[in-house]
């Protein structure tokens, strides 16, 4: 079975955040740049005199995918720790089965696809 677990934490937590996954030795992670709102709801802001309404804010997106429950609930236990500070908007996280996967310059599928190849 191979599970993916997304995070979308504070911007200000990524360096803690992949430190945490190196740490445990995650192999593969996808980072991106992305906008959102939670409970927060945004902020105000005064922008050249106008006050303006910020209702999405910028966050990081961790992607990782895992060949077991185990390493699951590693890299949950990694990410809740590292991007944890207590206040609102410290972000969530996902995870859920994959169907397949597939390396695309081996064709290997399913857990095979995962693993790392330098040859």
């Amino acid at each position: 079975m191979l599970i993916k677990v997304e995070a979308i934490v504070r911007e200000e937590m990524f360096e803690e955040v992949k430190d945490a996954l190196n740490q445990i030795e995650v192999n593969g992670i996808t980072v991106s740049q992305v906008m959102g709102c939670g409970a927060q709801r945004g902020y105000n802001e005064v922008v050249r005199g106008s006050k303006v309404d910020i209702v999405l804010q910028p966050k990081i997106k961790f992607e990782i995918v895992v060949s077991s429950e185990e390493w699951e609930k590693k890299v949950i236990k990694a990410i809740q720790t590292a991007a944890f500070t207590g206040d609102v908007g410290d972000g969530k996280i996902f995870s859920y089965e994959i169907r397949s996967a597939m390396k695309i310059r081996t064709k290997e599928t399913g857990y095979d696809a995962l693993q790392s190849q330098l040859d």
